[in-house]
């Protein structure tokens, strides 16, 4: 099944135009107004497919005659020299585009290769693999759908939708039963996690009936005691504390970490450090 497609994508692709063409497109100019081309994506390195409703935009919003005819879902593998899709219509608008549709193409799909990367490596342990906030500016809907392309799972999407009381929270508040008890008081419909960086911490967390807990890098050992911990913890209304693990996490130990019995794995590094998939697009001229 496709994830949801975010709202905003036709005004990030129209910014993104606007970035890149600003007041016309001078190499275009040089093609004879009414040349029709073909052209195609092709995969240069193999990985996971994200981004297509933002490559569609993209010419949606240059020339509605351009027809893009994909060969690939997201969420698909992808295979070097592999179809990705075939384009057709003027020449002006598709050479207009095509640096801005394959910027959107081949960040999201780096942005899913990494996440199916890590997903694969924690099969079986029951752990998800989540994002965090660690995003690209403007680009969070883009980049949190590509985490799901990837088959990992959202995270908070900001600041407004869930409570995650951090170190600095802890330090401006008082203690964590202060900034709990507040977080419960102010907006008891939503979700509140707390940060910690020890066991003392997790104590006072699970002591303040926190709905989930961030344990920031932890040992692997140390993981497995606070895991224990959160499984014999009895919580007022018998609801399970969810675990999240997170902080320096790679593809080396992330199965380690996993297999001490965390729910959730938390990986900044899947938004913020992007390496895009190599994808190329080439066209011939229709006489």
């Amino acid at each position: 099944m496709q994830p949801e497609t975010p709202e905003d994508i036709a005004d990030t692709v129209a910014r993104a135009l606007a970035e890149d063409i600003g007041d016309g497109d001078r190499n275009a100019e040089l093609v004879p107004e009414g040349t029709r081309v073909r052209a195609r994506v092709t995969a240069r390195e193999a990985g996971v497919l994200a981004g297509a409703p933002w490559f569609d935009a993209v010419f949606a919003q240059l020339d509605d005659n351009v027809r893009i005819d994909w060969h690939l879902a997201d969420g698909d593998a992808l295979r070097p020299e592999t179809p990705v899709c075939d384009l057709e219509g003027p020449a002006r608008p598709i050479l207009t585009g095509e640096r801005t549709a394959l910027n959107f193409l081949q960040l999201l799909s780096g942005v899913a290769t990494a996440t199916r990367r890590y997903v694969e490596r924690v099969k079986g342990t029951g752990a998800a693999i989540l994002d965090t906030r660690k995003t690209l500016p403007g680009l969070r809907s883009a980049q949190k759908y590509a985490i799901r392309c990837g088959g990992g799972v959202n995270h908070r999407f900001g600041l407004f939708d869930a409570v995650l009381i951090k170190e600095n929270h802890i330090a401006a508040a008082g203690s964590i039963r202060a900034a709990v008890e507040t977080a419960r008081r102010l907006h008891e419909d939503l979700t509140v996690q707390v940060e910690v960086e020890n066991l003392t911490e997790l104590e006072e967390a699970l002591a303040a009936d926190a709905d989930s807990v961030l344990l920031d890098n932890f040992a692997s050992h140390i993981l497995t005691r606070a895991v224990i911990m959160c499984r014999r913890h009895r919580r007022p209304n018998f609801a399970k504390v969810e675990i999240e693990a997170s902080g320096d996490v790679t593809l080396g130990n992330v199965r380690d970490i996993a297999d001490t019995g965390v729910d959730r794995i938390s990986i900044g590094g899947l938004t913020k450090h992007v390496t895009a998939v190599d994808l190329s697009m080439r066209l011939t001229r229709i006489d």
